[in-house]
């Protein structure tokens, strides 16, 4: 069918997979130790502990508008997966609400708080990297990123701040309130960490009089590949040219000790690469997909 054409069945699988995740993280931490939450998931709280309705239910309801903005703003397929995520979270929260694991550690709420934030973190992170969401909130932070280049961490922090306080203000305690700024504080930094992606590297750039025999020994004992580049010095005015590398993460060790037993007085300048693609990292040197 022309609607489903593009959609993959491993990102269904995945966003099902951060569904369960989020859900249970929700479930057995924040609704079982009554932290709060931020966004349309903090309404939903909301609404448990003033009004004791079903968050499965409401979860559903609070996003059916939501769903209509994702499909005009982002697109047929991140809709279809919108659809697919929050319907998933209601699935698993009303699965995980009727067959919970009794949690208990209120003498302990900082761990709880910990726990939580990476558990939703871990959830939402792996359903945005295969391009859904979880409506609500979760849309706006995606709309925020693709317009705007904002993270999706820092945009849902912003939002979820506010239901805070209205969650405070309705049934919150001061010390829960806290508690849960540091779940939601480190839920942002964990969907930042799982959105940057798992092949992330680092990035040399390298200035030496010796470029090519660096970039000779590069490439022969660390099958890397490197870009030249035309540089000038802004003092000396003299034209040179700048090696870029990128490696992994546990082969910058191995990088260093090449440029140094070729030129010990080069200047490296090493930088956080995140989210690498090409050969080499994603794909092998036939093109093709890494397993």
């Amino acid at each position: 069918m022309h609607l489903f054409r593009g959609i993959k069945i491993k990102n269904l699988i995945m966003i099902l997979l951060g569904a369960a995740i989020f859900s249970f993280g929700l479930v057995h931490f924040n609704i079982q130790h009554e932290l709060a939450e931020g966004g349309f998931t903090g309404l939903t709280l909301i609404l448990l502990f003033v009004f004791n309705m079903d968050p499965a239910i409401m979860n559903l309801v609070l996003n059916v508008p939501m769903f209509f903005i994702g499909w005009k703003l982002l697109g047929r397929k991140t809709f279809i997966y919108t659809v697919v995520g929050t319907v998933a979270v209601s699935v698993f929260l009303r699965i995980f609400t009727t067959y919970q694991y009794d949690i208990n550690m209120e003498n302990d709420l900082l761990l709880v708080s910990l726990f939580a934030g990476v558990f939703i973190g871990i959830g939402l992170g792996i359903i945005f990297r295969f391009g859904g969401t979880t409506g609500g909130v979760d849309i706006i932070a995606r709309l925020a990123n693709k317009y705007y280049g904002w993270s999706m961490g820092r945009t849902m922090f912003i939002f979820d701040a506010g239901v805070i306080l209205l969650s405070w203000a309705t049934y919150l305690t001061m010390p829960k309130m806290m508690y849960t700024l540091v779940a939601v504080y480190v839920g942002a930094r964990v969907i930042d960490f799982v959105q940057e992606g798992a092949y992330s590297g680092r990035g040399a750039w390298i200035i030496s009089e010796w470029q090519d025999e660096i970039a000779d020994k590069i490439t022969q004992e660390m099958d890397r590949g490197v870009t030249v580049m035309k540089g000038r010095g802004h003092y000396t005015k003299q034209e040179r040219e700048v090696l870029y590398c990128v490696v992994g993460k546990n082969e910058i060790v191995r990088l260093k000790n090449i440029i140094n037993s070729v030129d010990p007085s080069a200047f490296v300048s090493v930088t956080d690469v995140h989210d690498v693609m090409g050969e080499g990292f994603t794909l092998d040197e036939e093109k093709k997909p890494l397993d």
